[in-house]
């Protein structure tokens, strides 16, 4: 157990019990507890796919495009095992947490993640609530792309060798023939088809719009890092535009701007903090 701070665990509470609407927002560090890797640094990485430290690549290296143009089974052994880790991989209790303060909140909520692990959808989380701005790997689409559609990859089922390389037959476009692809956003990815996401993005924006700016929005981060500061860079934001009170659940980086709740642990033991702090209110405004 890690030593939370008290003080910022009632405060946390009190956000939450006052809030009227709540987007979370989340980074790796909310898988962490489930039991999926962070890749966080090249070390991070190799650790959970030792074979590619001795070809010296990171996951940006791998996490690249070009793979599924010049070696198609290798970008699927990758992303294949990926997909089967994340298929077999049970949410932690944090998401059950978080999904009972959703559905109390009187002006709704949503989830903004940059995970492309599926996690939210599998713990039940609506698929309308949710923006994936950096796509789904349970999601595929062409790889040259030949249309814009982007389709369930729930029938894709890939075999990896323990060189991690996939075997045959590979997933394919339906329409053309070609490679499919996870419908990820990539490093250097100029092909990613962004359709859904942005259908996703959109709906968002218009619930954000239709919520008033007097602070009855609370924003609950996860496991942001700041190397891909999107996550971290929404919830400040709206700290900004919407008056939005801000609580930050980072291990390494809970630090924000002025007014932010920061409480340094995982995202699995303080939810639960939390909300043993909001029923010993009673789940009422102090």
């Amino acid at each position: 157990m890690s030593d939370l701070d008290p003080d910022a665990l009632h405060e946390a509470a009190r956000v939450l019990a006052r809030a009227r609407a709540l987007l979370v927002t989340a980074g790796a560090g909310m898988g962490v507890d489930s039991g999926l890797p962070d890749f966080r640094g090249n070390e991070g990485f190799w650790n959970a796919y030792p074979p590619y430290r001795s070809r010296g690549l990171s996951f940006a290296d791998l996490a690249n495009p070009r793979w599924f143009r010049t070696d198609p089974r290798f970008a699927w052994g990758f992303y294949g095992h990926r997909l089967h880790l994340y298929r077999a991989t049970v949410p932690h209790a944090g998401f059950a947490v978080l999904k009972q303060w959703c559905a109390r909140m009187p002006l709704g909520a949503f989830v903004f993640t940059s995970n492309v692990d599926g996690q939210f959808r599998r713990a039940g989380f609506a698929e309308d609530r949710v923006v994936e701005c950096h796509g789904s790997i349970h999601h595929a689409q062409c790889t040259e792309p030949c249309t814009e559609v982007v389709r369930d990859a729930e029938a894709f089922r890939v075999t990896v060798s323990e060189d991690f390389r996939a075997e045959e037959p590979l997933p394919r476009c339906p329409a053309c023939g070609a490679v499919a692809r996870p419908n990820v956003l990539m490093f250097g990815d100029g092909a990613w088809v962004s359709a859904r996401t942005e259908a996703q993005e959109e709906r968002y924006r218009r619930w954000l719009a239709a919520l008033p700016d007097d602070g009855s929005l609370a924003v609950v981060e996860l496991g942001a890092g700041t190397a891909v500061p999107t996550v971290r860079l929404t919830g400040e934001l709206l700290q900004r535009r919407k008056n939005a009170a801000l609580v930050r659940i980072n291990v390494r980086e809970p630090e924000g701007p002025r007014g932010t709740i920061g409480l340094a642990a995982g995202a699995a033991e303080t939810l639960a903090a939390i909300e043993a702090c909001t029923l010993h209110q009673g789940n009422t405004p102090t």
